[in-house]
């Protein structure tokens, strides 16, 4: 059976729920909703895994604890979507790049900055390293089922090509990733070499997600905010394009959700330049703009500020408010404008869901 039967056979099922059916541009009477890094640290049962499992990467790498995380917060809190549990750098770390994470610091890896220092990077061991995390997507997928979670979707993810080219060249996070932006501008052509690999990387690692189970995918563009109009273009929306293009020659009907994190407006030019069913918005987008100018062109997700959401109380309750009657009219599904932060209290996430549900209902 080739990839292209074997995703109308497993995927078709899943367009009938409710996360899906936004994604396709569907406005739905409740909007469905899920939240970035909604399983994590701010959770005490992650907490208590994570001491289990050891290093951060020996969690993302050992398939059981790693459906477990994905499927704890959707036993809290109902969302409709579970996303897996993984991280954006095992591209990286999959071609070759030594890849640490040390307590209190973030990632860490070996920089690469010029196109010399590219000759380690290989697919030799890609599969073999990305495998754990294929049997995650089909563990979860198998859970979420038993458990009786038949309506929820599950995402996968990798990071964009910009995004990984960030920490590849300036080696782990930074504030301006200057090193990056230098060799970018100053060696165009060397630079889009390693794009291109992670571009090739990235769409394959979707694929196989889909092949196993993940019945959407997002891209991660956390750092597009970086770049000038020029980079945006040439790095940001290009090769979103090519990935939305190579997944859509074998799975073509499952949505995949763009996310270029403070792309402010050039977002619409991110909708129209990739073809992404969907577009994630930060919270610095407006959202009566999002619902002139992008909505009928794409699903929107989005936006409420992670701050706002560990704050609670009425500045939730009427940003929430806000959100919701300028998007639920069309294709929407409610998010945050980054990820959950991770002193957040869950009962502010429970009451977050309750309130989208409560103003699904009327009552909000």
């Amino acid at each position: 059976m080739n990839s292209q039967t074997q995703t109308q056979n497993s995927r078709l099922p899943g367009q009938g729920k409710p996360l899906i059916r936004a994604l396709t541009g569907q406005a739905q009477t409740i909007p469905p909703m899920w939240l970035m890094r909604q399983a994590g640290r701010y959770l005490p049962e992650y907490r208590t895994l994570r001491q289990q499992a050891g290093g951060f990467l020996d969690l993302v790498y050992n398939p059981t604890f790693a459906a477990e995380v994905t499927i704890q917060p959707i036993r809290r809190f109902g969302m409709d979507a579970a996303i897996l549990f993984s991280d954006i750098l095992v591209i990286p770390q999959a071609l070759g790049q030594h890849l640490e994470f040390r307590e209190g610091d973030g990632p860490r890896l070996n920089p690469i900055r010029s196109a010399a220092e590219m000759a380690p990077l290989s697919f030799a061991n890609f599969e073999k390293t990305l495998s754990p995390i294929y049997e995650t997507i089909r563990t979860v997928r198998s859970q979420l089922d038993r458990e009786g979670f038949a309506d929820t979707a599950l995402i996968g993810f990798a990071g964009a090509p910009w995004t990984i080219a960030c920490y590849m060249v300036d080696g782990g996070g930074s504030r301006d990733f200057a090193e990056t932006k230098k060799w970018a501008y100053g060696d165009p052509d060397g630079f889009g070499r390693l794009i291109d690999l992670i571009t090739e990387a990235t769409a394959a690692y979707l694929i196989q997600q889909i092949d196993h189970g993940a019945e959407a995918v997002q891209l991660f563009d956390s750092w597009a905010g970086a770049c000038d109009e020029g980079l945006f273009r040439r790095y940001c929306i290009q090769p979103a394009k090519t990935i939305v293009n190579l997944i859509r020659a074998s799975h073509p009907d499952v949505p995949i959700i763009g996310f270029p994190r403070q792309a402010g407006r050039l977002a619409l030019d991110y909708v129209q330049g990739t073809g992404v069913n969907a577009i994630g918005i930060d919270q610095m987008i407006p959202t009566r703009w999002a619902a002139q100018s992008l909505q009928p062109l794409a699903c929107v997700q989005g936006n409420l500020d992670p701050v706002c959401l560990l704050t609670g109380g009425d500045a939730m309750r009427e940003n929430v408010q806000s959100i919701l009657d300028n998007l639920a009219g069309g294709p929407f599904v409610f998010n945050l404008g980054h990820g959950i932060i991770k002193e957040t209290p869950p009962d502010h996430v429970a009451q977050l869901v309750a309130m989208v549900r409560e103003y699904s209902t009327g009552k909000a």
